[in-house]
């Protein structure tokens, strides 16, 4: 039985493919960026196991601490092209990766906030706070949006960039995520500009909403949907995304 509160993340709405992270200098096909070259393939989700928790990151292959990975990769000349010599990713680093990609398509860019708690959200799952992602950070980071995007164009059927608030109440649960409607009017007053919900403030939505049911899960090793926080823990789930 799924808790109140809690929810999958972010997989492919049914009938919508993933998408893949474009080689280096090629733009995303389309207005709203088609499949390219590089297909990381597999939905994000699956069916969620007892107590209504799906997989953490997606469909990729390989775990955190993996073994360096193999030269045909698709993705590894892409991270290294980007990462430079410390061999990781910042905040930085990763807006302008997605900018040169062409990832948002005709939405807008990803602004640095953004970009900071995607690494936030990472790093709280990682654990280890550098404020940078590795390559299967990297590779679980596109996996991600992949799905939140295919999910906002499901609701974005005007390709307007935005999406109304009921959309995002919509898409919200259509990820698994099951909270009252209290907290989605808080949601949406958080997220909308000018009474809609636009790509950007979406993608930062959803890396929050992933970022604290992770930690919150964590905590709940019984499954009951109930933790006990103490202050400083709590201010560090919190703070840090």
């Amino acid at each position: 039985m799924a808790y109140p509160g809690y929810g999958g993340y972010g997989g492919p709405m049914p009938g919508m493919p993933a998408q893949g992270m474009p080689p280096q200098g090629m733009p995303m096909g389309g207005p709203m960026g088609g499949p390219m070259p590089g297909h990381m393939g597999g939905p994000m989700g699956g069916a969620p196991p007892q107590g209504g928790y799906s997989p953490y990151g997606g469909g990729y292959p390989g775990s955190f601490g993996a073994q360096p990975p193999a030269a045909n990769d698709p993705m590894w000349g892409y991270f290294t092209a980007i990462a430079g010599q410390d061999g990781e990713i910042d905040a930085e680093e990763l807006q302008r990766c997605l900018t040169q990609s062409g990832f948002s398509g005709s939405y807008t860019p990803f602004s640095m906030e953004t970009c900071r708690i995607m690494i936030a959200m990472l790093d709280s799952h990682q654990r280890d706070f550098t404020g940078k992602m590795g390559f299967n950070e990297f590779k679980e980071l596109f996996t991600a949006l992949n799905g939140w995007k295919q999910n906002f164009m499901m609701f974005d059927r005007d390709h307007s960039g935005t999406v109304e608030p009921h959309e995002m109440s919509q898409a919200i649960t259509a990820m698994g995520y099951r909270v009252s409607p209290q907290a989605l009017n808080a949601i949406i007053k958080r997220y909308n500009k000018g009474g809609r919900i636009f790509f950007d403030d979406y993608v930062a939505c959803c890396v929050k909403l992933r970022a604290l049911t992770d930690n919150f899960r964590r905590r709940d090793t019984m499954q009951q949907g109930s933790v006990t926080f103490q202050y400083d823990d709590f201010i560090l789930c919190t703070m840090a995304i």
